[in-house]
């Protein structure tokens, strides 16, 4: 019993003495508790930052779903060639290279003085015609009157002949009834001659009566020949007359048109000569900004000869070219983000349209997949985003500017 409390003791003061030993400076429970700790610490922060990556990646995908963007754009815009409409020397020049200008601005002026003898020789062709029109005007009136007139002394003519031919056969008839009366007092002339009932001068007479009356008759006949001849000629006159005038009034009224289509081609050449007088004086087309002129003082130009290019400011537009296989949901209507580099700024936009053809297709040379070596590239679709108006800084946006756009497709 006692034994067994003495080894109890021994194993309490061994017990103390590694407990001491372990409570020193470098002892065993000392050098364990940092190592646990750093572990314990490091674990924190890759955890963190694992997390942090996990987070950042489900958000960018929720962010990237809802919108489509590409870095191969620019901005676009009308760029014209000022170029002069009519040929002349340069007198002067009143613009300067990237200089902002208005529509109707003055940039270049001709040499008018050979445009302006050309109007004036266009002035001189305008009377000359106009005054051969209005001496031309009148007589489509007079033919005109003169028909009518022709006409109504025809039909007269033709009225008159057959009331003459009329009475010529009345006569006819009264020379053939006195031509048989005396016909018959001649008959019984000669039966009371031969029974000596009359003398021989009354048979005489009877006998001169009728001769007199068959030679009225014969003259009563010529005369119907001669009416009727003269109703023949009048009706034909009057044929002629109603054939003729109208042939005539067409014939006039056509020189009149003559006359009228060369006083309007006159005076359309006065109106060009006038135009190209204005066109010596060259103005902006539209307003911009200009490009590097190549015309100077003195020189000789000819019609479409570029004088210096002018770019559109008034309305610009984003041309972006992207993937084929990012334009499954864009839509015209769509809102976008433009991102312009040059001035390091944002601008709201909206899809407008998307181009008919891929931009290879556009190319000085497309693809032809049909001769044998294919292989299959992404296209590119040109899509126009156009710029909201009212923003900032709009007027320091130029065609070529490099820009991000980002369409929210969702």
């Amino acid at each position: 019993m006692a034994e067994s409390t003495e080894v109890a003791d021994e194993r309490r003061v061994r017990a103390d003495a590694r407990d001491q030993e372990d409570r020193r400076p470098g002892g065993a429970a000392e050098k364990g508790a940092p190592e646990a700790g750093k572990k314990r610490s490091l674990r924190l922060p890759v955890a963190a930052a694992l997390l942090v990556v996990a987070l950042a990646a489900f958000g960018w995908w929720l962010y990237a779903r809802h919108f489509e963007e590409t870095d191969d754009a620019q901005i676009d815009g009308d760029i014209s060639a000022v170029s002069p409409r009519v040929p002349g020397t340069v007198t002067a020049v009143h613009v300067v290279d990237n200089q902002q200008v208005k529509q109707g601005d003055l940039m270049v002026e001709l040499d008018p003085t050979d445009l302006e003898v050309a109007v004036a020789q266009a002035r001189a062709a305008v009377a000359q015609a106009e005054a051969a029109y209005q001496s031309e005007n009148p007589t489509v009136a007079i033919t005109e009157t003169s028909n009518r007139a022709s006409l109504s002394t025809a039909e007269d003519e033709v009225q008159n002949a057959r009331a003459e031919l009329a009475a010529a056969k009345h006569d006819l008839d009264q020379a053939e009834a006195q031509d048989r009366l005396a016909q018959l007092q001649l008959q019984r002339g000669k039966q009371l001659l031969a029974s000596n009932s009359i003398s021989q001068a009354d048979y005489d007479q009877r006998v001169s009566v009728a001769e007199v009356a068959r030679a009225n008759v014969e003259a009563a006949r010529q005369r119907i020949a001669q009416k009727q001849a003269k109703l023949d000629t009048a009706e034909t006159r009057l044929r002629e007359t109603r054939q003729n005038a109208p042939r005539q009034l067409v014939s006039r009224e056509a020189a009149l048109q003559v006359r009228k289509a060369n006083l309007e081609v006159a005076q359309a050449q006065l109106k060009q000569a006038e135009l190209n007088l204005g066109y010596a004086r060259i103005s902006a087309p539209a307003t911009g900004v200009l490009g590097k002129k190549s015309v100077n003082v003195g020189e000789r130009v000819q019609p479409g000869q570029q004088l210096v290019p002018l770019t559109h400011t008034g309305r610009l537009w984003v041309t972006a070219n992207f993937r084929e296989t990012q334009i499954a949901l864009m839509k015209p209507g769509q809102k976008a983000s433009v991102h312009v580099d040059a001035i390091d700024r944002d601008y709201a936009g909206t899809v407008e349209s998307f181009a008919g053809a891929t931009g290879s297709r556009y190319s000085l040379l497309p693809p032809e997949n049909a001769s044998g070596n294919y292989v299959k590239v992404v296209q590119r679709l040109p899509v126009r985003i156009t710029i909201d108006p009212g923003q900032p800084e709009l007027e320091r946006l130029r065609p070529g500017m490099s820009v991000e756009p980002k369409v929210r497709v969702r």
